[in-house]
């Protein structure tokens, strides 16, 4: 069971991790890891920036200045950041504030180098602010605990049991506060969230619905279409084939 689980975190990361890169590397991978800033994932986040920006392949050249070209697509990358958070809830003078901080001080530099730390020191300062975001409303220090391991664990079975411990708290306890703060129950909370992350996979990875239900830990392909259906309106295989014909339709007009 255990290296079940191992294999299945495996594959996550390798999902997450495809060697493609987000710059002008493919369009599925760019969507992909804006997505995860949205959703406020610093892991992963942090995960997919570990290489440095100027070493990546497949840039567009912008300028034949390799600095002045690294800086244009810093600003197209800080533009994109500000508007994917504030389509996830930032208000729009805080998204556009930190994006106009970050470019200022990519502007002042003089190295590529200093360039790409810039560049992963603001992803992560979006997702950071995306995270928070998110938890705003939660005041208590459990339930807070408890949603980030659920962030973390989406690619397992998680139960109340598992949560009460990581929290510290009783499940009881756990299960009243948890409503009472999100609104929803845990089982409800965690049934959204891997729907969604099933939702990113449909539309931003060639993975099999069959695939999909397996890494996100669903007990079989037919529960989660059922569910998938009774929650989006549409089964999988059409949410897959709807949204990637809008998004070949986005990509298509901002050419």
């Amino acid at each position: 069971m255990e290296d079940s689980m191992l294999e299945q975190e495996r594959t996550v990361r390798e999902y997450l991790q495809r060697e493609e890169g987000f710059l002008r590397a493919g369009y599925f991978p760019e969507m992909e890891f804006y997505s995860y800033v949205k959703a406020g994932n610093v892991k992963r986040v942090k995960e997919l920036c570990v290489e440095p920006l100027h070493t990546k392949e497949g840039m567009g050249v912008l300028s034949d200045k390799p600095l002045q070209n690294m800086k244009y697509h810093f600003a197209i990358t800080a533009a994109l950041l500000a508007r994917y958070c504030i389509e996830g809830g930032m208000e729009l003078p805080d998204s556009y504030g930190i994006s106009d901080i970050y470019i200022r001080k990519a502007d002042r530099a003089r190295r590529v180098e200093e360039i790409s730390e810039l560049h992963r020191e603001m992803c992560i300062d979006y997702t950071k602010h995306m995270k928070n975001l998110r938890k705003k409303a939660i005041t208590s220090l459990p339930v807070a605990k408890a949603i980030d391991y659920i962030y973390d664990h989406l690619h397992t079975r998680i139960t109340m049991p598992m949560l009460a411990e990581y929290a510290e708290v009783s499940s009881g306890y756990l299960s009243r506060e948890f409503k009472k703060e999100t609104g929803e129950t845990v089982s409800g909370y965690i049934r959204r969230k891997k729907l969604e992350t099933a939702g990113n996979m449909l539309i931003y990875s060639e993975l099999s619905t069959l695939e999909i239900s397996e890494i996100l830990a669903f007990p079989s392909q037919s529960y989660f279409t059922e569910v998938f259906r009774r929650e989006k309106g549409l089964t999988p295989s059409k949410y897959r084939e709807i949204n990637r014909f809008r998004n070949e339709i986005g990509k298509n007009t901002d050419r």
